[in-house]
């Protein structure tokens, strides 16, 4: 059974800081690709990072500079760094898995930042 689990969501101010985790089972894990996505009311969900199996990362303009994506192959988990937050990233976010074609995604973490 696929699971992605997402941890560390949640209301901070303006300015602070949050770490999102999500760690994965169930799949081939070390060559797939991982995201992390965000929904906000009455929006599309949109894609905010991207790491590859090598490292390299790929981020949204609205967050490049703020955000960071990462990964501990050893730990099968994603992480998701942000800093500055602003009202605007106040979202439900979500972890994607991408391998050859399986796409699986976790089951959204509310982050909300307080102006």
């Amino acid at each position: 059974q696929v699971q992605l689990v997402e941890s560390g969501g949640g209301l901070v101010q303006a300015g602070g800081s949050l770490r999102l985790s999500c760690e994965a089972s169930g799949v081939i894990w070390g060559i797939n690709t991982m995201g992390w996505y965000r929904q906000a009311p009455g929006k599309q969900r949109e894609v905010v990072a991207s790491i590859t199996s090598v490292g390299s990362t790929n981020y949204a303009d609205s967050v490049k500079g703020r955000f960071t994506i990462s990964r501990d192959n050893a730990k099968n988990t994603v992480y998701l760094q942000m800093n500055s937050l602003k009202p605007e990233d106040t979202a439900v976010y979500y972890c994607r898995y991408y391998y050859r074609g399986n796409e699986y995604w976790g089951q959204g973490t509310q982050v909300t930042v307080s102006s």
